[in-house]
Parts: structure tokens; C-alpha cells; sequence
């Protein structure tokens, strides 16, 4: 039987193509999310790979012979699918391996109004459903098959972009996008036409065999190739999405990455302002500058766990109006909660271009303190050295401890949390301070435990 605990992870579906994932199983899963969803309708994407028109053809056939009615918008980018499960009111599926190497691909789920189907919240029923069927075969289909409708829906997507964010005004800008062969090639050109902006467009030919570089672009060798042209053409910044173009990183006009956390303090600032008082999530591993930001702004800071299902928990719980993730994921109330990586690159050029100053000026305010940037560690006991750590700072004066999101330890200059990875032998480092220095030394003395 197939060991769906491989490829069953957080909140999606993924594994290697074929050999952990293909069309049957694909269909056995769009029967279970029918089955266990409820949903009488329910909306599908896909990103390029060349796999994924397949595998979401087999999901709808699966979510059919169950009674379901399918609506497919074909090749779209992730947050083009939340917007349709939000503006259609469905369930949604998107077939996409994201920021992967072109050999895998899977799903991300979501019930209507693009709530999130996380591990407890629907995806292990899906995947013990699945299982069974595997283990003593499928039931027999509904009785009344459901339909199959196509629609675009990237130029409502596009306008509803456009509703939360004015870019009409702005001062001309000169943009260098990398798309990395990835679905913004798609969505870009749409979302920026008609706008003032010079558009220098690097692979933005559809491609999951990345042939470029990998679409990944927290990995600092992934932008290398945007850092260089917004450089060479004296642009203004440089953006650079992911395969599944949720995520958007940021360079400034001398090509230096711009942290996300920076970018989540500005536009947290920016929504703000639109809702005065509100709260804004970020998780255990974002700059120090984030909550002081949002207080500055007269806003309530909720610190939560790294990831997507607990940042959407969150946000449905307290009413946010924003949330952002280190990893550059950017949540939005007006946005079904849902994480889009276009619109939080939309609030950074209408901040840009309504005043004359360059982007590394802008973002200084956001961006105070020094960072180690995330560092893993393959461990074999990854509990016995999280123990390590708290029994060698629990008790130092001025320090705090907390298990949030693995351990953090906080003093008053620095910070730093370690976290297990849910999926490999490993822990990851963040560090903070005020100045690198002590970055450096804290980075070292907590390495030395983890690797000890």
C-alpha cells in the first residue's frame, strides 16, 4: 500500500511523480475531499508542471463520480485559486509542488471562502479515507455524477487585486520581475497591465523543468540573476516569485534583498492605516521590528507559530486584518485571510511610488535589527538537544524561555528560537540582535549546543 504518511504534510498533498503520486491516487483524493468536505461543488487549479494537468484532471474525476460539480481555472497561481474559492464560495484545489524541484508535485486544500484544511482539520480524515479505499476498494460512484465547467477567472483576480490596492497614481516605476518559469509568468503581465510600470521580465516563460534556476527564491542563489539585471538596469526594485507565485521576495534599487519581515512592518503600517486599531499576526521567527512597528501604528501585535495553517488559525480567531511570515507568506483579511505574495508586492510599489525617495531608504524604518537568517542542523535527537539548549540558558538572569514554536530564548538585546522540522531530522536556527557582532556570537554559542 502506498505510505500516504510520506506525502501527507501540514496542508498539503506532495510527493515525488510518479512514484509516490499519480493520476489514481490523485482520483481516490478528490473523492475523499468530496466525501469528507460535504461539498457539492468544488473549484480546481494547476500550476506549469507538466504533471499537474493530469493530476488535477484525475482529482476532478474523483471529485465528480462522488456528485460533485467542478469548476477548473486550468493554470493559475496559488492565491489565484484562494481568490476563486473566495469569490465563488468553494472548496478549492490547487495542484502544485510550489518552491520544489520539478520531480514532485501535489495539492494544497481548502474549504470555501479558501479556509485552510489543515491536519486536524480535515486532511488526516482525507488521508485515513484514502487508505481504506486503497486497503478494501472504492465505493461505488454517486448516483448522479456531478459536471465539469472551465472558467478564467485571472482578470477578476486581477481586479480584485486592484480594488485593495491603487496603483493608478503612482510615480513610473522601473520593475524587474523573475518569475522563475514559474506561475507568475502568468499572473504578472495581467495584475501589471495598464499600470505605470517599466516591466523587465526574467523567466517568465512557463517551465516546471527550471531550467533557470529552482523557483525559490529564499534561497539566496535563486536571486542572484534579479540582483544583477536590477543592477544593470538601474531599476527601481526587483521582485521575484515563487513556482506557485504565492511568495514574493524583495531586492531594493542596489540589488540587496529586502527581509520579509521588513516587508511585513510595512505593509502591516499600510493596513493600518485602512484599519485603525486592528491586530496583525507574525510568527516566533520574524524581526523584533514587526510588533514595535505595529504598536507604533496603533495596532495589536499576536505573536503565533510558524506556518500557514496556524497563522489562518489565528487570524479567523482574533480578527486580523494582516499577517505576515519570515518566509515571505502575506495574509490578508480582504483577501479571505487567505496568503498572496502579489498583493503584499502591490502595497510595496504604491508605497514606493508615492514618494521620490529610493527603496532602501524606505525600508530602513522597517528594518532595525541584525539577523542570522535561518541555519538547519541535522540532528539525530532532536528533542534531546532542544533539552540541551533550555537547561543551558533556563535560569540565566535576564533571560526568558518559551515553547511556543519550539524554544525561543530572549534577553535584552537578542533573541533566537530553534525549531524541529515536521518532516526531516533537523532544527532550525533564527537569530536576532542589534548589532551583528552579537548576532555572531549568539548564532555560534547556539550552534555549538545544537551540533554538539
Amino acid at each position: 500500500m502506498t505510505d500516504l504518511s510520506q506525502i501527507v504534510k501540514a496542508y498539503d498533498v506532495r510527493g515525488v511523480v510518479p512514484d509516490q503520486w499519480d493520476e489514481t491516487l490523485a482520483e481516490l483524493f478528490g473523492a475523499a475531499f468530496v466525501e469528507v468536505t460535504g461539498a457539492d461543488a468544488i473549484v480546481i487549479g494547476h500550476d506549469m508542471r507538466p504533471s499537474s494537468p493530469g493530476l488535477s484532471g484525475a482529482f476532478g474525476r474523483g471529485a465528480i463520480a462522488r456528485g460533485a460539480d467542478v469548476t477548473e481555472i486550468g493554470l493559475c497561481s496559488t492565491d489565484e485559486l484562494y481568490y476563486a474559492s473566495g469569490a465563488l464560495d468553494l472548496p478549492g484545489a490547487m495542484f502544485t509542488a510550489s518552491h520544489n524541484p520539478a520531480q514532485y508535485n501535489g495539492i494544497k486544500l481548502c474549504r470555501a471562502g479558501a479556509a485552510p484544511v489543515g491536519q486536524d482539520t480535515g486532511l488526516a480524515d482525507i488521508r485515513a479515507l484514502v487508505e481504506r479505499w486503497i486497503a478494501d476498494g472504492a465505493p461505488e460512484p454517486a448516483a448522479t455524477p456531478g459536471t465539469r465547467t472551465r472558467r478564467d477567472v485571472l482578470k477578476d483576480y486581477a481586479g480584485h487585486l486592484h480594488s485593495l490596492v491603487d496603483l493608478s497614481d503612482i510615480r513610473p516605476l522601473k520593475v524587474v520581475v523573475d518569475a522563475g518559469n514559474g506561475m507568475g509568468g502568468h499572473t504578472v503581465p495581467t495584475v501589471f497591465a495598464g499600470l505605470p510600470l517599466d516591466l523587465d521580465a526574467l523567466y517568465f516563460e512557463l517551465d516546471g523543468s527550471f531550467p533557470n534556476h529552482e523557483a525559490n527564491p529564499l534561497d539566496p542563489k535563486n536571486i542572484t540573476d534579479l540582483q544583477a539585471r536590477v543592477r544593470a538596469v538601474g531599476a527601481d526594485l526587483g521582485l521575484a516569485f515563487d513556482g506557485d507565485a504565492d511568495r514574493c521576495f524583495v531586492v531594493d534599487e542596489n540589488g540587496d534583498p529586502v527581509s520579509p519581515s521588513a516587508i511585513t512592518a510595512l505593509v502591516a503600517a499600510r493596513e493600518l492605516a485602512k484599519h485603525p486599531g486592528g491586530t496583525v499576526i507574525h510568527n516566533c521567527i520574524t524581526s523584533w521590528s514587526v510588533p514595535e512597528v505595529v504598536k507604533e501604528h496603533g495596532g495589536a501585535p499576536v505573536r503565533t507559530r510558524v506556518g500557514h495553517s496556524f497563522i489562518k488559525a489565528e487570524m479567523a480567531r482574533t480578527g486580523a486584518i494582516f499577517g505576515g511570515e519570515h518566509s515571505a507568506h502575506y495574509y490578508f483579511r480582504d483577501f479571505w485571510n487567505a496568503d498572496t505574495g502579489m498583493l503584499a508586492a502591490m502595497h510595496v510599489l504604491a508605497t514606493l511610488g508615492s514618494q521620490d525617495g529610493p527603496l532602501s531608504q524606505l525600508v530602513a524604518q522597517y528594518d532595525r535589527y541584525a539577523a542570522s537568517g535561518e541555519i538547519n542542523s541535522t540532528v539525530d535527537d532532536q528533542a534531546g538537544r532542544l533539552a540541551a539548549i533550555k537547561a543551558a540558558y533556563e535560569g540565566r538572569d535576564g533571560i526568558t524561555l518559551d515553547d511556543l514554536d519550539g524554544l525561543t530564548v530572549t534577553a535584552t538585546d537578542w533573541w533566537f528560537n530553534v525549531r524541529p522540522s515536521n518532516t526531516e531530522p533537523l532544527l532550525r536556527l533564527n537569530a536576532e540582535a542589534r548589532d551583528a557582532a552579537t548576532v555572531d556570537r549568539i548564532r555560534d554559542e547556539a550552534l555549538g549546543i545544537i551540533r554538539g
